[in-house]
């Protein structure tokens, strides 16, 4: 049932949703449980990638150079796009469940928190941490972006798995 005072610009995304197919495709038999195997794939290359950049950065792993991890970036990138193109047909789909759920909320303001963090990263402290040897310290800035880092996709994959936990339209 969808509320009396929803915003036109959610009936607008669901309508879309329905116009462009995406509605329809995504709710066959395998077209939701495919999505959510993309987005678990992508989570898995995202979390390995960002993952270990940020361990080795927190100084929980060593031996391995900064320059060296640095060509997991690819991976990273494609697992986000991965999660991104499958969030995007997750809300099309059902944009009344994303968008009024305050864990979907909160996975939202995470990777903002991410992606701001990431840009510190490459603005203030990137290079002197690509020039670091594989058993050297990172500065202190890094070391604190990396802690952000993790702990905010930590709360995204979090955040992700209890949405279905606060569904605000269907009591």
């Amino acid at each position: 049932m969808i509320p009396h005072d929803t915003p036109p610009f959610l009936l607008a995304i669901g309508q879309w949703g329905i116009d462009s197919g995406i509605y329809a495709l995504m709710n066959t038999r395998w077209g939701w449980p495919i999505a959510e195997i993309v987005h678990f794939l992508g989570l898995c290359l995202l979390m390995a990638s960002v993952g270990m950049f940020d361990l080795r950065m927190m100084g929980l792993v060593k031996g391995l150079s900064m320059k060296a991890l640095h060509r997991l970036v690819p991976f990273g990138v494609a697992g986000f796009s991965m999660c991104a193109a499958t969030g995007f047909l997750f809300v099309v789909s059902s944009p009344l469940e994303y968008i009024y759920n305050q864990a979907w909320q909160l996975k939202m303001v995470l990777m903002a928190i991410a992606g701001i963090n990431m840009l510190a990263f490459y603005l203030a402290v990137s290079k002197r941490v690509h020039a670091l040897g594989p058993d050297d310290k990172a500065p202190l800035a890094a070391r604190i972006i990396a802690v952000v880092s993790l702990g905010s996709w930590l709360g995204v994959i979090t955040c992700g798995r209890v949405i279905t936990a606060f569904r605000p339209f269907m009591e």
